[in-house]
């Protein structure tokens, strides 16, 4: 486990918030405008380059297993946030956000979600090292997760609206329609909040739950905090630019929830043995991170490339073929 000096930490944190202001400046100067794939794809890139050369640095500086520690947090909580773009796309339909101001609320969720996350990493942290027996109940909420993923598969995505969200639909009045992407605005002297407020809390809050399943996951890989927030943070600054950039694709990653739901499995069960092997249960093995590094880079390429292949074989399903009869059909159909 590393124990990450202040300065690390605060160099860390100070590069996020410059990095945040960048964004903010390049991105969202001037007047509002549509997330190109072009641009999304080079903030992706250069948001997972920045992950790879952390990474790189802490290996270097504390040892392969700590540089594979994080790797293997990082790509656990960026695939979790994948699967959490869906819920995202469900929430902005809900609401109905202009695409032009889709990527300002993402960010200010995401940000939210990034400050209330260090919270949480924090306390979980601290309960880990005064209550050993967490990691059984985080092991085996992991593993319940797992099988709700592979129960849930086949049902359609929903958004339900959370207690917090709920009470400030109840407290705040509310504009009916959006007015450019404020937030609050001025109605006959009366102040009143707009949906873009509504919808922000709305994704920052719902992305404070996905938290629920993705610090018990990462604290199965690693036990240091800086690593684990250090992954949530790289996993998450680059969020907004990934849902832009899969666009349609997130409706053809049919199985990613089977990976998923695998990974979690597998780091539940990790968690339990570890927790048997520190109270010294001679048949516990100690699984090796980079064993988990590869269980989890393999799953998800195969589950990607199936969903893929899935996908592609469904559109030849649907498009007939030319000159067969299907299309023949339909070609004639609109001289009747």
């Amino acid at each position: 486990m590393v124990h990450a000096p202040w300065w690390l930490w605060a160099l860390v944190i100070v590069g996020l918030l410059v990095v945040i202001a960048v964004d903010l400046w390049i991105v969202d100067r001037g007047e509002p405008r549509e997330f190109s794939m072009r641009q999304a794809g080079i903030w992706v890139g250069f948001y997972v380059s920045l992950a790879v050369l952390f990474g790189i640095g802490l290996t270097v500086w504390a040892g392969p297993g700590t540089g594979g520690e994080f790797f293997a947090g990082y790509l656990t909580e960026y695939s979790l946030s994948v699967d959490n773009l869906f819920i995202f796309y469900v929430i902005m339909t809900r609401f109905g956000v202009p695409r032009i101001y889709q990527h300002k609320v993402l960010l200010v969720g995401i940000v939210l979600a990034l400050v209330m996350r260090g919270v949480f990493i924090a306390v979980g942290s601290a309960a880990l090292d005064r209550f050993g027996w967490l990691l059984y109940a985080f092991g085996a909420f992991l593993i319940y997760t797992a099988y709700t993923l592979l129960r849930d598969h086949n049902k359609d995505e929903e958004f339900n609206e959370n207690i917090l969200l709920r009470w400030a639909r109840r407290v705040f009045p509310t504009t009916s329609d959006y007015v450019g992407s404020r937030v609050t605005v001025r109605v006959d002297g009366r102040r009143m909040v707009t949906p873009m407020l509504i919808v922000m809390i709305a994704i920052g809050t719902t992305d404070l739950l996905f938290a629920l399943d993705s610090i018990p996951a990462i604290f199965g890989l690693t036990k240091a905090a800086f690593i684990v927030f250090s992954a949530n943070a790289f996993a998450l600054m680059g969020l907004r630019q990934l849902y832009f950039l899969l666009g349609g694709l997130l409706q053809r990653l049919v199985y990613i929830s089977y990976g998923l739901a695998f990974i979690l499995g597998f780091i539940g069960v990790k968690l339990i043995l570890e927790a048997l092997h520190e109270n010294d249960v001679p048949w516990a093995p100690q699984i090796p991170i980079w064993v988990s590094l590869a269980v989890i880079c393999v799953t998800m390429a195969v589950t990607t490339l199936a969903s893929l292949v899935k996908a592609r074989r469904d559109e030849k399903a649907v498009t007939p073929a030319a000159g067969s009869p299907a299309a023949g059909s339909q070609a004639e159909a609109p001289q009747g």
